[in-house]
């Protein structure tokens, strides 16, 4: 769920925080009657699920006996089409299915919070091998995100052609599964977005996300409702009280009972009303997760429009990082085995740093055209240097008042994570840059 523009840390999901306005968790409200009380019902301390559960036949999960589509091929991302903004370096990383490997810190992290959900009274139906090919009214009119919505933009999103991209966010399958008639499940994937260069972002990442409709009895008395009228609602209130309850218990299965948390109201426009998770971990407070109450709009366009419900969203690369202490997201990808050994199924283990190469700086610095987008900019790097680029920051600017024209300094960090760089390498790369710059009409300085 993110199309989230001010994140400090851009794995997360479509829930992204605008706002911050502190406030103490609300406690859960008595049930409707005896038939709602377990939809309303307070989450028990994490205990392993004693019965199996049942699956529905699907080729949308790798719990299921189906075949699992390969989607590993670079072919299907990279086509002709004059709006296809994918590059080859994008194209190689869809299907590596980090999320689904049992000893990658990923799918760690996914198996822990599977395993949480498992725990639950309700059975959550698992989604996590869709294909990453969706279309515009899948991940953006479906969830009442414009046209004119930034992350529509192909600054930040990648298209194949005008109407299918590669998904932004796991939500991109949120309103089929609510057609196909499911009440509560997860879903978990890769994603991809063009974005900026550091430590904490990259342009595919993972996302997991939870959905879980309530029983019409337990708000019949808000039929109808909407807007102000319907968050005002004990329906409405009841059923954020169960939202902040589940993702609660999960914060203590990840990070252990007692872990302190916060909530903050937020905005997005697929939920009202919308809230951020924070919790307190080593000292310092970190933003882990956005959630809801799902709008009525965006089931209603689900052809679920006499139900209610919550949904969440959150970064799986953000807790790994947390939890295994991993600092820089390139890692995830990496094959070197002095990384992929450190890690075994189902356990959190602290990262240890085998080395760290030396850095090589280069500045470069040109004009700007007026349409300038920095992640063009950013995404050129990319295709350059690929993951040899560890950081790009604006170091200067300044506007010549004759000419009226803006010039801004970057500053490009190269770095390996596997080998020393060598300056006649870097200045190759660097070169290559200044040169295709100009596609982007920027003229060196």
């Amino acid at each position: 769920f993110s199309l989230s523009f001010s994140l400090p840390l851009k794995t997360e999901s479509l829930f992204s925080n605008t706002m911050k306005f502190s406030f103490t968790s609300s406690t859960l409200l008595a049930a409707i009657s005896l038939s709602t009380t377990h939809a309303f019902s307070v989450t028990p301390a994490f205990q392993p699920r004693t019965t199996p559960r049942a699956h529905k036949s699907t080729l949308y999960s790798t719990e299921t006996d189906a075949a699992v589509p390969n989607y590993a091929d670079a072919s299907r991302y990279t086509t002709p089409h004059p709006s296809n903004n994918v590059p080859p370096h994008i194209a190689a990383l869809v299907g590596r299915g980090l999320h689904t490997q049992a000893n990658h810190p990923i799918g760690i992290i996914r198996s822990k919070i599977q395993e949480y959900f498992a725990s639950l009274p309700e059975t959550y139906e698992l989604f996590d091998a869709e294909d990453p090919i969706v279309t515009t009214t899948q991940c953006f009119d479906d969830l009442r995100l414009p046209p004119s919505h930034p992350g529509r933009s192909p600054s930040d999103t990648y298209y194949l052609d005008d109407t299918t991209l590669l998904r932004t966010h796991t939500s991109a399958h949120q309103s089929q599964h609510l057609r196909d008639g499911y009440d509560a499940f997860l879903c978990a994937g890769d994603v991809y977005r063009r974005d900026e260069i550091d430590s904490s972002h990259y342009p595919a990442f993972h996302q997991l996300e939870g959905v879980k409709l309530f029983p019409p009895i337990s708000v019949k008395n808000a039929d109808g409702k909407t807007g102000e009228e319907w968050m005002a609602s004990n329906e409405c209130s009841n059923i954020a009280a169960n939202l902040k309850n589940v993702l609660e218990g999960l914060m203590d299965h990840l990070f252990g009972e007692g872990i302190e948390k916060r909530w903050a109201d937020d905005y997005f426009p697929f939920t009202e009303p919308s809230f951020e998770m924070e919790i307190k971990f080593e000292g310092e407070w970190l933003e882990v997760l956005g959630c809801g109450v799902i709008h009525s709009e965006v089931l209603a366009m689900a052809e679920r429009g006499d139900r209610r419900g919550w949904a969440f969203g959150l970064g799986l690369e953000r807790l790994a990082m947390i939890l295994f202490g991993i600092p820089d997201i390139r890692l995830f990808w990496t094959e070197d085995e002095r990384f992929t050994s450190q890690f075994q199924e189902g356990k959190i283990t602290k990262f240890e740093p085998y080395s760290k190469y030396p850095p090589v700086f280069k500045d470069i610095a040109f004009w700007l055209p007026e349409d300038f987008v920095e992640n063009d900019f950013f995404e050129l790097a990319r295709g350059v240097a690929g993951d040899l680029v560890e950081l790009i920051e604006c170091i200067d600017e300044f506007s010549n008042k004759k000419t009226g024209k803006t010039s801004k300094c970057y500053r490009i960090t190269y770095r390996s994570m596997d080998r020393s760089l060598t300056n006649e390498e870097v200045d190759a790369m660097q070169d290559n840059l200044r040169d295709l710059s100009a596609d982007l009409k920027l003229e060196v300085r």
